[in-house]
């Protein structure tokens, strides 16, 4: 027998079914905006996402980098702003859901039922998709397989972790070169390995990084990975000469990109085209219940940003809402009303 979690369970919640007002597929900026949005209207709402850290693609891919388009911030570090969402979603406790797939999509007479891949279902009146790319998956460095957890991760959350060690970054775009970056400072030394020519990385970035200390190897790719326990050596093939290198390292971090599918979700009903799922100016996707917002969906004029995003996931929230609440009107009220005083 499995127990319900409610919006009072925040965050963290592991192996048990949910039941909430609204669910929240993707953990990114519009999805955690859209948490505060369904928590200012009164509703309880669990956020569910396939990485296991709060940011989508924001801080999978550019977690320093500093963003300039967010309203109310002359500029803004992807990370931080990330955090801020979080802090103004958390007043409402929204029960996190990280590290899981939505996979099944089925309906009961006054609820949405989204099922993960391992069977745990999640109970909703409405589902709001904020997913981005869609399901995404950080490509594998070949040489490295099996030191997953064992000196080998793809993202950086807390660069202090890497404190006095020998760090090698793989790739040569923004996340291999932002990584690369935000480890300089810390860690005993930072390689970074890609195998073009050229970095990929903007050109403002790449210029803070040949003047870091960092140690940039291009047209040099990781050949073998040393260790049993945990890595402590790394095998370096240059491409111009063929020669190889061994060098002392205790970290390594794999940025090569992303692999982003809809997977699941295109088995949902919806209408999806160029990867794209189709909505209309309510955020409706024409599947009961479910709405959609961000960079995932498509209309006549659609603009991909996030301070699109923030709009976007506020229609679809406030849209759901008399489907959730028959009382309840799309207008949300003003949110100076609701809270204390500065």
């Amino acid at each position: 027998m499995t127990t319900t979690h409610t919006v009072a369970d925040r965050s963290a919640v592991g192996d048990d079914d949910v039941q909430v007002d609204m669910l929240i597929v993707g953990a990114g900026p519009a999805g955690l905006f859209g948490a505060y949005y369904a928590g200012f209207r009164g509703m309880s709402v669990a956020v569910m996402d396939t990485l296991p850290e709060l940011g989508g693609q924001v801080t999978a891919m550019y977690p320093e980098k500093v963003i300039y388009d967010i309203p109310g911030y002359p500029a803004v570090r992807g990370r931080d702003l990330v955090d801020a969402l979080a802090a103004q979603a958390g007043r409402y406790d929204p029960a996190y859901l990280l590290g899981r797939q939505a996979t099944e999509l089925t309906h009961e007479p006054d609820a949405a039922v989204v099922t993960d891949e391992v069977g745990r279902r999640v109970r909703a009146r409405a589902v709001v998709i904020t997913g981005g790319l869609g399901a995404f998956a950080p490509k594998p460095l070949p040489a490295a397989t099996g030191h997953l957890g064992r000196g080998l991760s793809y993202f950086v959350p807390r660069p202090q972790e890497y404190a006095g060690q020998d760090v090698v970054v793989a790739g040569g775009g923004d996340s291999a070169v932002d990584w690369a970056l935000a480890l300089a400072p810390v860690a005993r030394s930072v390689t970074l390995v890609h195998k073009r020519e050229r970095l990929r990385a903007q050109p403002a970035a790449v210029a803070r990084l040949e003047a870091s200390s960092v140690d940039i190897r291009t047209l040099t790719d990781v050949v073998a990975v040393h260790g049993e326990d945990w890595i402590e050596k790394v095998e370096l093939a240059d491409g111009r000469d063929g020669s190889r290198q061994v060098r002392p390292a205790q970290a390594i971090v794999v940025a090569l990109g992303l692999a982003s599918d809809l997977g699941p979700l295109t088995r949902w009903g919806l209408t999806v085209e160029r990867r794209r799922i189709i909505v209309d100016s309510a955020m409706a996707t024409g599947v009961e219940r479910v709405f959609a917002a961000g960079d995932l969906v498509d209309y006549p004029g659609k603009v991909r940003l996030i301070a699109t995003a923030f709009g976007e996931v506020a229609t679809a929230v406030n849209n759901a809402a008399p489907i959730i609440d028959p009382a309840a009107k799309v207008f949300p009220g003003h949110s100076s009303d609701d809270g204390p005083a500065l």
